[in-house]
């Protein structure tokens, strides 16, 4: 089965081809730039260069979240808008989840998480078994400090991969010491051929039912519902 794998649900810009588990082709930038000009430019030239045609894809697998809201938008309604035109499945992934695949031979948890501001994350918690990776709780919005104090509490070492490492480890290492594992360099990347690979283990869905997993409303949808309720409060 000939794939389409595309993230942009965070500062990353990532497309790759891949045939079942095997990578034809992958784009991937580190680059502030708007992945709404970016990415079809991106896809096209990624096409060319494996000489296929976009007619030859049979599956379009999207990380879904969480992450930035306008990333995982464009991401999102560009891999809906293949799938539709061309028909063909589309599958969404955790980007947590993919951002794990980086501690495929890690032998113990695994955090991949991201920054969601004011001190508080988006994280997961996984570990492989049987060469499948399987979460250990559901992704999470939640405090840093409310993360690693839960972390404590496993009594074993955990590998922590996020592409915002540089603005936590400092405080990691104080909280947990030598139970936490922090690799260097691109390990913190998530990649999108293992967006693919993790995709193949997932179940199609419907592509208009399809939608972002935010773990969290955007700040202004949650301060138009809070002012709603105060306003229903005073009557």
């Amino acid at each position: 089965m000939k794939l389409l794998a595309i993230d942009t649900s965070n500062h990353i810009l990532g497309v790759a081809i891949m045939e079942d588990d095997k990578v034809i082709g992958e784009f991937v930038t580190n680059l502030k730039k708007n992945h709404s000009v970016r990415l079809m430019p991106a896809i096209e030239k990624l096409l060319a260069e494996v000489e296929m045609d976009v007619k030859e894809l049979e599956q379009i697998s999207v990380a879904q979240g969480p992450g930035s809201y306008t990333g995982v938008r464009i991401g999102l309604t560009t891999a809906k808008t293949l799938a539709w035109a061309l028909n063909i499945p589309i599958v969404g992934v955790s980007s947590l989840e993919v951002l794990a695949y980086q501690g495929s031979f890690f032998d113990g948890y695994i955090c991949p998480f991201f920054d969601a501001r004011r001190g508080s994350v988006y994280a997961g918690f996984y570990k492989w078994k049987n060469n499948q990776l399987h979460a250990v709780y559901d992704d999470q919005n939640l405090m840093i400090d409310d993360l690693l104090k839960k972390i404590q509490t496993e009594n074993e070492k955990v590998l922590f991969i996020s592409p915002d490492i540089g603005s936590f480890e400092e405080h990691i290492k104080d909280q947990l010491g030598i139970q936490a594992i922090i690799p260097h360099g691109p390990f913190h990347i998530a990649k999108p051929s293992h967006l693919g690979l993790a995709s193949l283990n997932h179940r199609a869905a419907a592509t208009h039912e399809i939608t972002p997993n935010y773990l969290r409303l955007a700040e202004a949808e949650a301060n138009w519902l809070k002012q709603q309720k105060e306003n229903k409060q005073n009557g």
